[in-house]
This record gives C-alpha cells, sequence and structure tokens, in this order.
C-alpha cells in the first residue's frame, strides 16, 4: 500500500507480529516493493512488554540492530513506565550508552500524555510523559500525542529545539485518548508545524501516524492515507521523507 500510494518509506512498529520483529523478512519486503525502512519503533508499548525479552534494555538493544540491519537511522522511544523503577532510573544514562554503541542510530524519545479516566488524571510515564523536561538529544515529536495532552504541537517543537529528530503526523481533538486522526482533520496546528520544519533546520523524516481501523473498505483506508501524504506534501517547506 505504501508502494502504490507513493510514500517514500515506511516506519516499522516491533510488535508481537513475527514479521516485525524479523531482519530479514522485513529486508527482503522492503527490496520486493521498493519502500525502504526510514524508522522502527521499539516495543515500548503495554502490549509489546514481552516482545523478545521482559528486560526493556534488551528490547532497545535489539531494536537498534534491527534498525542497523534495515539502514534505518531512527529508533523511536517512549519514556518509561512509572513501574519500571530501575529502568527509569538508568534511562538518560542508558540511551546516552546506546548512543555510543550504535553510532549510526539516533534514539528519539517521544513525546506522551497523561490519561484521564473519570475525572480524574494521572501519569502513567516516569518521571513524566513530557520527555524535554529532563531533556535528550534527540525527539520524535508526536502530534496525536500533543492534543491528548491538550498542548500545541508548535509549542512542543519549540521546547525539543534543534533535538527534534523525527515526526509523528497525525491529528487530535483533545479528547483523553490517542486519536491518531488524519491531518487537517481534528484542531493541532499541523499544516502550521510542517510549515515551520524548514527554519527549524530539520533534516528528520515525518512518520504518518494514523488509525484506518475504523475503515470500512480497503479503499477507504487507501484514501486516508493518500490523503495524509497529500496533506504533508503541501505543507512542507522543503523536501522531506514521508513515512507510512
Amino acid at each position: 500500500m505504501a508502494a502504490a500510494l507513493g510514500y517514500d518509506g515506511i516506519e516499522v512498529m516491533v510488535w508481537t507480529d513475527a514479521v516485525s520483529q524479523d531482519a530479514g523478512a522485513l529486508r527482503g519486503l522492503s527490496e520486493h516493493y521498493g519502500v525502504p525502512v526510514g524508522s522502527v519503533h521499539a516495543p515500548c508499548l503495554l502490549v509489546t512488554q514481552r516482545v523478545w525479552s521482559p528486560d526493556p534494555w534488551e528490547r532497545l538493544r535489539r531494536s537498534a540492530r534491527l534498525a542497523e540491519a534495515l539502514s534505518a537511522p531512527i529508533v523511536v522511544v517512549h519514556p518509561p513506565f512509572s513501574w519500571q523503577r530501575d529502568y527509569a532510573r538508568t534511562f538518560s544514562s542508558g540511551i546516552a550508552r546506546l548512543r555510543e554503541q550504535h553510532p549510526s542510530i539516533t534514539f528519539a524519545v517521544e513525546n506522551m500524555f497523561p490519561v484521564r479516566m473519570a475525572g480524574r488524571e494521572f501519569v502513567p510515564y516516569s518521571p513524566g510523559w513530557d520527555p524535554t523536561k529532563v531533556g535528550f538529544d534527540a525527539y520524535t515529536l508526536d502530534l496525536s500525542h500533543c492534543a491528548a495532552a491538550h498542548g500545541d504541537s508548535l509549542a512542543m517543537a519549540d521546547a525539543m529545539g534543534s533535538s527534534l529528530a523525527h515526526v509523528h503526523l497525525g491529528d487530535g481533538t483533545g479528547e483523553a485518548r490517542d486519536e491518531h486522526l488524519v491531518p487537517g482533520r481534528g484542531t493541532q496546528p499541523c499544516a502550521a508545524l510542517l510549515a515551520s520544519l524548514s527554519g527549524r533546520k530539520f533534516t528528520g523524516s515525518i512518520a504518518v501516524e494514523v488509525s484506518t481501523r475504523r475503515a470500512a473498505s480497503r479503499s477507504e483506508r487507501e484514501a486516508d492515507l493518500a490523503e495524509s501524504l497529500r496533506f504533508a506534501r503541501t505543507h512542507l517547506a522543503q523536501t522531506s521523507t514521508v513515512d507510512v
């Protein structure tokens, strides 16, 4: 689908699906369809805590090796969950060590969002959902997460500064969940953010991250992804790769 729609590449989300964990299989698919892998999303979600290993550092090491095998320069990483105390305590220094061990890979820490349930709010990440409060060498800016956090993606990009390395392009309306809307269908300043990247001297890649689970057919799913690609290319002020 990425090849048919004209995307420049894809981001691989390492999942419970065996193919997403297999460098050889992914490389074969990439070569067959002529679609390179631009980034690898490490298995950081709740449902992927046992992928490869229960040890989060082993999961990041294997994500880095997968990215190297696929010539993908970016590994997307979430902040630690609050119950991962040992991992959280050494997260900053551990990411720095990984960068030394894998110099061709940028480990881009992603902004998340607080969870709101029954009128209450809690943060399931340590020390928080906003990685700029700690400070890292590289970040992934997720616009849908900004919406869920009741934030502004332009302000988040300002906070990330020159360390902005990767963008997850989606949208949201401010609901207490990760909506992953097609850009332009929510309330985030998606167009303005894309237009600003040139002035920010951004040299990374942009991954379209939209949900198509509610699409009634393959053609509807393709239409949403095609619209997302058109939106990105229309508003980018410089040549950038757009992955799906």
